[in-house]
């Protein structure tokens, strides 16, 4: 779905991080550390693709894991297109982890998106602090998700973006796009 902007002002960059601290406030990840840490990590690594896609990067979590809702990004002044690709990259009730997955390998930028959550979610640090037996599950489920992702994306962005977030995963990135 592509939502439209009114006439309201569009958050800036750092009001849309100020949105995103606000809203997971309290919220801690799977390894207890304060949730705003992964998405500023995700929009870190998003940055050299621009402030929409950085922005779509502290909130790409926002609906799935608090109250806020699409029309409420919308209304509170987040651009249309950041809006889109959050709901791109929102799992929706009764949707799997792979159906989802290959909804945003239609669009570059949603995939551009997941690939950073996949990234920051597969650091080997990240991944060390959990039990092996959702480590495993965990690994398995980035693994796949990155070979339906990475094709979407033009090689020299996508190695630009995990070379941010996760250098580990550098040499699994192909060297171009394939067809």
């Amino acid at each position: 779905m592509h939502y439209e902007q009114g006439t309201r002002r569009t958050l800036t960059l750092a009001e849309t991080d100020a949105l995103a601290a606000a809203a997971h406030a309290g919220q801690t990840d799977k390894i207890g550390v304060p949730y705003i840490e992964h998405v500023r990590a995700v929009a870190h690594g998003l940055a050299p693709a621009g402030d929409q896609l950085a922005q779509a990067g502290l909130l790409h979590d926002v609906v799935e894991d608090t109250d806020w809702t699409l029309a409420g990004l919308l209304a509170a002044g987040v651009p249309a297109e950041v809006v889109t690709l959050v709901d791109t990259v929102t799992k929706k009730p009764g949707m799997t982890y792979r159906n989802m997955i290959r909804t945003v390998a239609a669009d570059e930028d949603a995939s551009l998106l997941k690939i950073a959550d996949n990234a920051h979610n597969s650091r080997p640090d990240r991944l060390a602090a959990l039990p092996e037996d959702q480590r495993a599950r965990l690994i398995a489920k980035y693994e796949d998700a990155r070979t339906v992702l990475w094709p979407v994306v033009e090689p020299e962005l996508l190695r630009t973006v995990v070379r941010r977030i996760n250098p580990a995963l550098l040499e699994g990135v192909p060297a171009q796009r394939h067809a």
